[in-house]
């Protein structure tokens, strides 16, 4: 059994993430209705990404002898300005769940909870890549005119993303 402390926070966490999909879903739509199917799969794929991370902290709480609780989502924002605004918005969200999982770890070593600090591992470098990814989009679209030749490139490329676990 985990400390309650941690437990509500591992739980706060798997909520997060499950926020974090929905949110992503609404960036998806926000493409797929300007007709950028690529840049709508790639946040498709975005969303079930994070899914896949909030069930790794289901199946640890459950590992754990530990109840996950499911919590009300909140509505995302669904109106974006531009490509830009969404990548801008992407980033924002992957360092708060950044910032998240670091005050998990130190909560984890406070209690001495050694299982839990090695579980968050993975997620201190999946953040590292999902902060990255959305660093060199943005340096990409910065560069570019939304719908333009290069743009629509990206949008091709984006329609080849799967879900990788």
């Amino acid at each position: 059994m985990l400390p309650s402390k941690l437990v509500l926070a591992l739980n706060d966490q798997f909520n997060n993430e499950l926020q974090a999909s929905h949110s992503y879903t609404a960036m998806a739509a926000y493409f797929s209705k300007k007709g950028y199917h690529g840049f709508a799969n790639f946040y498709l794929v975005q969303a079930k990404e994070e899914h896949y991370h909030a069930m790794k902290f289901y199946e640890y709480l459950v590992t754990m002898d530990e109840k996950p609780m499911l919590q009300s989502l909140s509505e995302p924002k669904n109106h974006y300005e531009s490509a830009l605004d969404v990548l801008e918005s992407s980033l924002v969200q992957e360092k708060e769940v950044t910032s998240n999982i670091y005050a998990l770890v130190t909560l984890a070593d406070e209690l001495q909870e050694h299982a839990t600090l090695s579980f968050l591992d993975w997620f201190i470098e999946e953040q590292m890549e999902e902060e990255k990814t959305f660093r060199d989009m943005i340096t990409r679209m910065k560069h570019i005119e939304e719908g333009g030749e290069y743009f629509l490139k990206m949008d091709d490329e984006f329609a080849e993303r799967k879900l990788e676990e």
